[in-house]
């Protein structure tokens, strides 16, 4: 189930750990900043791992990029976002983000894959109390799903910054996993009458649908007509 390599890493990188090391197919990890920050920007969902009460718990979110530091929103009442704020020293998340590119269809089942690209986070998640970072997270969270949208939008007012929790995780321990390329039969399948090959897949607009209670006048922005 081998694709290509990723390419060479250039000196702006993410120090590997222990953590961050696939044990299976490392060839395929990545440490580039560049293309992890590309894999994040081009994502809406994360999934938020930690343990609750001994259990391990995964929370899909949505989530913004500032530099070297991820954003997640949520309630203050969470259960995740009120236990990064009780502990000083951070709650213990990992976090996760993939896109699936194509799917790989061999002759035989066992090579059956997805060419995807994806990235791990590994750190303590923090709660964001500062006020002005806070709206600053908000504001990335919002650009992050549409950019330009956090000018084109109402800001939070105190009563929803009061109801809103953001907690912070920076981007030190991370990798970024990939696969690409068509199949990888054995020899001897080479010969089946079975079709083998890459089902590519992309993601794509439609063309965005007004509210019925729009204020008259009110023209599609320019950065939705871009999508």
């Amino acid at each position: 189930m081998q694709g290509t390599q990723p390419p060479q890493q250039p000196a702006a990188t993410y120090p590997p750990t222990e953590r961050t090391v696939p044990t299976r197919s490392p060839e395929r990890a990545a440490y580039d900043k560049e293309l992890v920050h590309a894999i994040l920007d081009e994502g809406y969902v994360c999934h938020l791992g930690f343990v609750r009460d001994g259990a391990p718990v995964v929370l899909p979110t949505l989530y913004g990029r500032v530099g070297e530091r991820l954003y997640v929103h949520g309630s203050t009442g969470s259960r995740p976002l009120r236990a990064a704020g009780r502990a000083d020293a951070g709650l213990p998340v990992c976090l996760t983000v993939t896109h699936v590119d194509g799917l790989v269809l061999a002759r035989s089942a066992f090579h059956h894959s997805i060419n995807y690209r994806s990235v791990v986070v590994h750190g303590l998640a923090h709660d964001v109390t500062d006020p002005e970072e806070k709206r600053q997270a908000l504001d990335a969270l919002v650009d992050h799903v549409v950019p330009g949208r956090a000018a084109d939008s109402r800001p939070a007012n105190k009563k929803e910054l009061a109801a809103t929790a953001v907690i912070r995780l920076d981007l030190d321990e991370v990798s970024a996993k990939l696969r690409t390329g068509g199949v990888n039969d054995e020899p001897e399948d080479l010969a089946l009458p079975h079709w083998a090959g890459v089902v590519p897949l992309r993601k794509g607009y439609d063309a965005p649908l007004a509210d019925p209670g729009l204020a008259p006048g009110t023209a599609l922005p320019a950065y939705l007509a871009a999508l």
